[in-house]
């Protein structure tokens, strides 16, 4: 048995759930909060989330005029499917909110300012569950409250320094799944701040008091072995006592050390029933449980590092693995089962370069009797699946280059091993990208982002089109009036290897065919995001500033196959550095982008981008601006949140093992070669990427005689949330652009 599937077993704390008698759920007495040895005697569980009340919500129970300009997003209706939950920002941050789903009337049920990333209901509709990042920085906890906003509360991540995730709920809503991390490494603050922060240097002389730098807090990270993916099984089928997937040599995985761990718990909303412990795994990536079967004797849950995920099938009456998959990245809900639990549906890239839909036919005790892929497309990747609740569809979601399309599929002819695949149904979409679907009684919710609107969320009526909510923004309302979103085009730029790439290429208004214009190569994070054609409020800011947009997807994104992501793993990020320089070149001899005024920018991996072609490539590029991007990967490692930093080894390199390529590969080791002025822009409170891989890229530019200044923002992590501080980091962006790329 590999050592990462030993760390799924352990002694269950807990008493049954309520609605859960008979089937399957652990009956040990609860021992309290203390951890639990697990059965290999090396793992353990950590404390129990304990529930904590809070003040019920003061917003409005009426209804609350709308903002023109927002978005609507992650819905998640009640078991009749006539109200809905959703994360909206109309009022500046992202909250929890409920509206029908065919009126106006919106409510708000939670106006604190900590934003909300997850919601869903209860399957017995007396609970709204979701997440909040307290502090908007990258630890969330897990509450609940009542439809009508009363009895709010903790459900898990109350303990200062731990965090929470949403899971699925028992399916009569006794009980939700929540995975808990606790990290075992106390936060230590950041070097810079220890150095005093920032030192004169030399600056542009425009930028104010607010965008001083400033330091968040850090936790310090332990190195941990990584392990080479290396070839593929031959069998489709992981059980207990294989080894892991990817292990060379047939060797099982060796114990990671990255001194962290993920514990994953059926929690009960209403505090009578303590948590049940379902899983646990040390120095893990990722843990979260994605589906329960009716009877509650099968959990299917989702783990791994990126680019190595895993389905796991675990019986809950002793915590047995019957069944470990490899699954695709993207979207953490990976699938679910039928309503007898007798087949398993998972959206799975296993041993193919594009993920597919596969059903596997369960016996009793929840084992393959075998597999078949009941949906597929040739060069396309199945990016969301939903499983209807009575098993009679599924609805996918397929990525075509970069646009989604939708389909509905008869599940019931499709879901025995060898049989033919069941129909489908063509859904008509108004909007270029699905971003989820969720069942909304006899109808389905679809939230839906295009290039020319907000983000926003549709109800699909059965065998009907499409149709907006009334609280989600009209497409006329997307931006201000008299400028209207520009549909990007797309490129096909060719790396000097041959590697053919792509990308979406925005032309400034009021530009003619053959004008050259200034232009900046914007990139992604991930690696394995993807560029999508939907809009983008920074690319409309400096569009109007007359400057064009290129964001191209290079080696290491998704939706171009597994081959294409894998593409710049160890030494192949070289060639991803020399990707964003050949996007460049394209964008001029395709002929819209001035040559002497091209700039590269770029968030997370992006800025990582960003730092590096600026060093590797210093007189291709007048300026740069840098989001949250690393800029020594020996230090990200040394910063970064554990289960992060186990998801980083496996892209970027062991910390220990591989350090020199590490640090061949940071971007302060060629620091020397800088020449063009830098914006750096960071979240204060940002512990995936700690802002002190800003301030050192910055400080060693001044030091260098070079222009660079940083924007810290307030209140604010990874991402950006606010809507007063995404305001800002627009125009201070695009104002820095249009400074260095005018004349």
């Amino acid at each position: 048995m590999a050592a990462d599937a030993r760390n799924l077993t352990g002694e269950p704390p807990a008493v049954r759930p309520p609605g859960t008698a008979g089937a399957g759920w652990p009956t040990t007495a609860h021992p309290g909060r203390a951890a639990h040895p697990a059965a290999d005697g090396r793992t353990a569980a950590f404390a129990a989330p304990a529930r904590v009340p809070l003040p019920d919500a003061s917003g409005p129970r009426d209804a609350t005029t709308r903002l023109i300009a927002h978005g609507c997003w992650y819905p998640s209706a009640d078991p009749a499917g006539t109200q809905v939950a959703f994360i909206c920002d109309r009022g500046g941050v992202p909250q929890l909110w409920t509206g029908p789903a065919d009126g106006e009337a919106v409510h708000l049920l939670d106006d604190g300012p900590d934003p909300v990333t997850e919601v869903s209901w209860s399957p017995d509709g007396r609970w709204i569950a979701y997440t909040t990042a307290p502090g908007g920085g990258e630890h969330t906890r897990v509450l609940c409250v009542r439809p009508d906003g009363s009895d709010r509360h903790v459900l898990a991540g109350a303990e200062p320094g731990t965090s929470a995730h949403l899971g699925c709920w028992a399916h009569d809503g006794s009980a939700i799944a929540v995975t808990v991390a606790v990290p075992t490494a106390a936060p230590a603050p950041d070097a810079a701040a220890e150095a005093g922060g920032f030192g004169p240097g030399p600056n542009d002389g425009h930028l104010t008091a607010p965008w001083q730098g400033r330091t968040g807090d850090t936790g310090l990270l332990g190195p941990a072995p990584h392990t080479d993916p290396g070839p593929a099984l031959p069998s489709p089928v992981l059980a207990v006592g294989t080894t892991l997937i990817g292990a060379p040599g047939g060797a099982t995985a060796p114990a990671a050390g990255f001194g962290d761990g993920l514990s994953a718990y059926l929690v009960d909303p209403d505090g009578v029933a303590a948590p049940v412990l379902l899983a646990v795994e040390k120095d893990a990536a990722t843990l979260r449980v994605c589906d329960l079967s009716r009877d509650g004797a099968l959990a299917l849950l989702r783990r791994g590092p990126r680019g190595r995920r895993e389905a796991v099938v675990l019986r809950t009456a002793d915590l047995v693995t019957t069944c470990v998959m490899p699954v695709a990245d993207g979207d953490p809900w990976i699938g679910g089962f039928s309503p007898r639990a007798d087949t398993l549906w998972l959206r799975s890239n296993a041993y193919r370069e594009f993920a597919v839909l596969l059903a596997a036919a369960l016996d009793p005790d929840g084992r393959p009797r075998g597999w078949s892929a009941a949906a597929a497309r040739e060069n396309t990747d199945l990016e969301l699946l939903r499983c209807a609740r009575d098993g009679s569809f599924a609805v996918l979601a397929w990525n075509v280059r970069g646009m989604s399309e939708l389909e509905v599929l008869d599940t019931e002819a499709s879901g025995r091993p060898g049989a033919d695949p069941g129909s489908t149904r063509t859904v008509s979409l108004p909007h270029e990208v699905v971003t989820r679907i969720a069942d909304a009684g006899p109808r389905l919710l679809l939230a839906l982002s295009g290039s020319r609107r907000r983000p926003g969320i549709w109800w699909l009526p059965d065998g009907a089109t499409p149709v907006r909510t009334p609280w989600s923004s009209r497409d006329e309302d997307a931006v201000p009036p008299g400028r209207p979103p520009v549909r990007p085009v797309p490129l096909r730029p060719t790396a000097r290897d041959g590697l053919a790439l792509n990308g979406w290429y925005y032309r400034a208004p009021g530009r003619g065919p053959g004008e050259p214009a200034p232009c900046v190569i914007h990139l992604h994070g991930g690696p394995e995001d993807q560029e999508r054609p939907v809009l983008n409020p920074l690319y409309h800011e400096i569009l109007g500033r007359g400057i064009d947009v290129f964001a191209p997807d290079v080696r290491g994104s998704s939706g171009y196959g597994r081959s294409f992501v894998d593409a710049d793993l160890g030494r192949g990020r070289f060639a991803a550095i020399d990707d964003v320089a050949d996007c460049a070149a394209h964008a001029v001899l395709a002929g819209p982008a001035d040559p002497a005024r091209l700039a590269v920018m770029g968030r997370s991996y992006g800025g990582y981008l960003t730092f590096a072609s600026l060093v590797w490539h210093p007189d291709l590029f007048r300026t740069g601006v840098a989001v949250c991007g690393m800029s020594d990967l020996a230090t990200f490692f040394d910063g970064t949140e554990p289960w992060i930093a186990q998801s980083a080894a496996h892209k970027y390199g062991h910390p220990e093992r591989d350090r020199e390529l590490l640090r061949s590969l940071s971007p302060m080791s060629r620091v020397d070669a800088l020449r063009a002025p830098v914006l750096a822009v960071h979240g204060e409170h940002d512990t995936n990427v700690p802002p002190g891989e800003s301030e050192q890229f910055v400080r060693a530019a001044r030091e260098r005689g070079v222009s660079a200044e940083m924007l810290t923002l307030l209140d604010e992590g990874h991402e950006f949330l606010r809507a007063d501080n995404r305001r800002l980091f627009r125009r201070a962006a695009a104002d820095w652009l249009q400074r260095h790329l005018s004349g």
